[in-house]
């Protein structure tokens, strides 16, 4: 298949800072794609450039076969692309329902005009839309506790909730940034067995960044490491774990392996 998402050397500059440095990759949409790097490598900051946030001062990103450096944040989610974040972000004083029914496009293309006018078709509308956050809830594993208040869910079921907010917008693509932050093996397990059902049974594209290195070489397909906003490696896990460079970037020069 062609692929879903492709960047060709991206540079972004904050100030006299380099923040990414002519970086290339391309997904092709049938793997788990992951990011890695060491803190301030540049990984959240090409994110953010994915998701609209920032704009590169050089470069092109194309998603399913478009130019989208010129679209705007919500342009980009209408388009496919979905994320989560480092921090979660939920609204906490509401449900795990009404969160992804905040972000669910049919919630925010409701006029008052219609409503008035076309009550039996809204209802049938919103029937529907709830029936699909339901639906997700289920998969994610909150099925049970759509009724709970966000901020009242375990850590681990949030982190799975951003996911599901994220579903809500029926995306391609979901970028997810370190989602395992914070969670046990335990859930770790599950978030690993809720991605590769997305992927076979959903059809999504999942691009990751985590720090856990054992959780990121057990799920995914190929690895990209940057370091200092350039790309120094790009392979599977074996490939990955077995180079100098990324060795260097996470020891230091003259440290031992076997130290």
């Amino acid at each position: 298949m062609d692929n879903i998402l492709e960047i060709r050397n991206i540079t972004l500059n904050f100030g006299g800072l380099s923040a990414l440095n002519k970086v290339s990759l391309e997904h092709t949409g049938d793997e788990v794609l992951s990011l890695i790097g060491p803190n301030g490598a540049g990984k959240t900051t090409l994110f953010n450039l994915l998701t609209g946030i920032y704009r590169q001062d050089e470069g092109t990103i194309f998603f399913k076969g478009k130019d989208i450096g010129g679209l705007k944040p919500h342009e980009r989610v209408n388009y496919g692309i979905a994320r989560t974040f480092q921090n979660i972000r939920l609204f906490g004083e509401l449900t795990a329902l009404e969160n992804l029914l905040v972000a669910h496009p049919d919630c925010n293309r409701e006029s008052v005009l219609k409503s008035v006018l076309f009550p039996r078709t809204m209802r049938s509308r919103r029937k529907r839309v709830v029936e699909e956050c339901e639906e997700i809830l289920s998969t994610i594993g909150l099925g049970d506790q759509q009724n709970l208040l966000a901020t009242n869910l375990p850590y681990g079921k949030q982190r799975l909730l951003e996911i599901g907010r994220a579903l809500a917008t029926d995306p391609d693509l979901i970028l997810l940034d370190e989602p395992g932050a914070g969670m046990n093996s335990v859930e770790k397990d599950e978030l690993t067995k809720l991605i590769y059902h997305l992927i076979e049974k959903r059809r999504k594209h999942i691009f990751l960044i985590d720090h856990d290195m054992k959780f990121v070489m057990n799920i995914s397909k190929r690895i990209i490491v940057l370091d200092h906003g350039e790309k120094i490696a790009e392979g599977t896990a074996g490939e990955i774990q077995s180079n100098p460079l990324v060795i260097e970037a996470y020891l230091g020069k003259g440290n031992d392996r076997k130290n």
